[in-house]
């Protein structure tokens, strides 16, 4: 493959994946404000802590630099799995027990720690493609990410909240996400896994597709619970 057609096709990985991870950004604060209420407290902890843990994962990223197409869809699988959950496993932890704040927190910092320890793997694999100045490798991937964001911020409450709800569209990005790490690893950088490998990170992305797709059915029921919670907690704390 022509070099400059595996920067294109890696940019578009890092655009996909950057829609995705504002997306759960933006799931979460939605989820706080619904679920928990005081949005700008809540706004804050959750762009806080992400962004806390980003730096963690970026700095946790360098020790797997050395084998970063295996590892990156690995972190991309998880990041779906995790960030495709999130709504889900917020509602379930108010309907067991009246409170989201642990869970909410949980998953801000575990979301971030997997989208800070993108950069340094893609960083890895532009390089793999073809090398050229650090400046200019920054520049490229960091318009590829922030053009991504912007899609990801407009998409969500103009296409996904409408369309899907929140509980299916938190599920749906995280299968996207999922889809686009792993092929564009076992597209581009297949000869750096071996076959074994190709056939365990293709089985884990199916798995983590299938999972989060076969639970839309289930969402529906999910947001019923969660409306007479929110209805009994509701009451039971306005009467305290």
């Amino acid at each position: 493959m022509p070099p400059g057609v595996g920067r294109a096709l890696v940019l578009a990985g890092v655009f996909v994946c950057a829609a995705c991870g504002l997306v759960y950004e933006l799931e979460l604060i939605a989820l706080a404000d619904h679920l928990i209420g005081d949005t700008v407290t809540h706004t804050s902890v959750v762009l806080s802590l992400m962004v806390f843990a980003m730096g963690i994962g970026s700095l946790a990223a360098k020790r797997l630099r050395g084998r970063a197409a295996a590892n990156f869809a690995l972190i991309e699988a998880l990041l779906g799995l995790v960030g495709g959950s999130c709504a889900m496993a917020l509602h379930l932890s108010y309907v067991w027990s009246g409170e989201a704040r642990w869970a909410l927190c949980g998953y801000a910092l575990a979301i971030g720690v997997l989208i800070g320890a993108e950069m340094p793997l893609l960083m890895a694999l532009f390089q793999r493609i073809r090398a050229q100045e650090a400046d200019r490798a920054v520049a490229d991937l960091s318009a590829a990410d922030y053009v991504g964001a912007l899609l990801g911020g407009l998409a969500f409450p103009f296409l996904l909240l409408p369309l899907l709800g929140r509980l299916s569209a938190a599920l749906v990005t995280g299968a996207v996400n999922a889809a686009a790490g792993g092929l564009l690893v076992l597209w581009l950088f297949r000869r750096e896994l071996t076959r074994a490998g190709r056939w365990r990170l293709l089985a884990l992305n199916a798995g983590v597709i299938a999972v989060l797709l076969a639970l839309i059915p289930l969402m529906g029921q999910l947001e019923t619970a969660t409306d007479r919670a929110l209805a009994e907690y509701g009451t039971a704390r306005s009467a305290d």
